[in-house]
């Protein structure tokens, strides 16, 4: 699975995403287990053979509720709010990206916006990685007609092999749909 000696390394895109829990403004606990089990799991000590791509989806706010208690009052105010939700997606990659040079692993990450079961799809017809990693959340058949499974789809639909890794039991939060 590795890059044969002076090959090109094997390039495994890992779809990360941010936490939805209050005041936690960090990598979902999914995207994290994903990641870790890619590191433990796939490139262990063979880290000049893989090359590992991030690619964080952004979803529009298009019920307005994140900013609902904002007023805004001119255009750069809008600038200022969009300016935060890049920030927000960078300090997101910048964590990944950090873990990834610590160990030596080459690495590149981007921020789309849209739909994130769409764009990761997208974007693995775009880059072509040799496979995809995605976390999931593990919820079961009543909670995902309300919430809708990435993983699920990304399975059945991604042009390359998909391995969803399923989040450790004991990190589930008090409600199982946070992330």
């Amino acid at each position: 699975m590795a890059a044969a000696e002076g090959g090109e390394p094997t390039r495994i895109m890992v779809a990360v995403n941010e936490s939805t829990i209050k005041g936690y403004p960090h990598a979902s606990i999914s995207s994290r287990g994903a990641f870790e089990w890619t590191l433990k799991k796939i490139v262990r000590s063979n880290t000049s053979g893989f090359k590992l791509l991030f690619l964080h989806v952004q979803v529009p706010d298009e019920d307005g509720f994140d900013d609902m208690d904002s007023i805004f009052a001119s255009p750069q105010d809008f600038r200022t709010m969009k300016h935060r939700d890049k920030i927000r997606g960078l300090h997101l990659l910048e964590y990944f990206v950090k873990q990834c040079h610590e160990i030596g692993v080459a690495c590149e990450a981007w921020v789309k916006k849209g739909d994130p079961k769409e764009i990761i799809c997208y974007e693995v017809k775009r880059v072509q990685p040799d496979f995809l990693v995605v976390g999931s959340r593990g919820l079961g058949p009543f909670q995902k007609v309300f919430v809708g499974t990435v993983s699920e789809f990304c399975v059945k639909h991604a042009d390359c092999p998909v391995i969803a890794i399923k989040r450790n039991a004991s990190q589930t939060p008090q409600d199982p749909v946070d992330d």
